[in-house]
């Protein structure tokens, strides 16, 4: 790869700095795609010795969490209860061709690991799957319920349940995280 070809990369990757999520962090700053995906590959990071994923290649899983949203560095990001089947296609075809232009070993891991992620079949892409959910969900209760919309209630408690089958641990978690999303609602009194 030349030092113009990874640069180039980098400043397309660059954009996910400033492509802003729904999610406020801040009553002035929302989260922006970057900020999702660091802490994904965090997530992954935390529990790569632990023993429930030792069958679990957690630096594959990283490397999923970390380009998972790049598609979004063109399309803008779209939260999943506007996103609409034909946006999703196209910014998967989008980072698609984008990625043919890579050089070589680059194209074949990225479209290889774009691939697994879509099929869903092996334990690490399951395992990416739930992580994005569930960081989605922290960052969610970690803000403001005054930023939420009515409709996010009952989406924070449903939101990809079916993802947390791949682990005893993720079944936990997501419990801890509903926990919090119910007190959040009671607490707030506006719901």
């Amino acid at each position: 790869m030349t030092p113009e070809v990874f640069l180039d990369i980098l400043s397309q990757a660059g954009k996910l700095k400033t492509t802003l999520r729904h999610c406020w962090l801040e009553a002035d700053r929302r989260e922006s795609v970057s900020d999702h995906c660091w802490r994904l590959a965090l997530m992954a990071m935390l529990l790569a010795p632990e023993p429930e994923f030792a069958e679990t290649d957690m630096d594959r899983v990283m490397r999923m969490c970390l380009i998972h949203d790049l598609g979004e560095s063109f399309t803008g990001d779209i939260p999943v209860f506007r996103k609409q089947d034909s946006q999703e296609h196209a910014e998967e075809d989008v980072l698609l061709k984008w990625i043919a232009g890579f050089p070589e070993p680059q194209r074949a891991e990225w479209t290889a690991l774009l691939a697994e992620m879509t099929a869903m079949e092996t334990r690490e892409a399951r395992t990416y799957k739930a992580l994005d959910a569930l960081e989605a969900l922290i960052s969610h209760d970690e803000s403001d319920i005054d930023t939420w919309l009515p409709l996010e209630c009952d989406l924070q408690l449903t939101y990809r349940q079916e993802n947390m089958k791949v682990s005893p641990f993720f079944k936990e978690l997501r419990a801890c995280v509903d926990a919090w999303t119910r007190a959040k609602i009671a607490g707030s009194g506006k719901y």
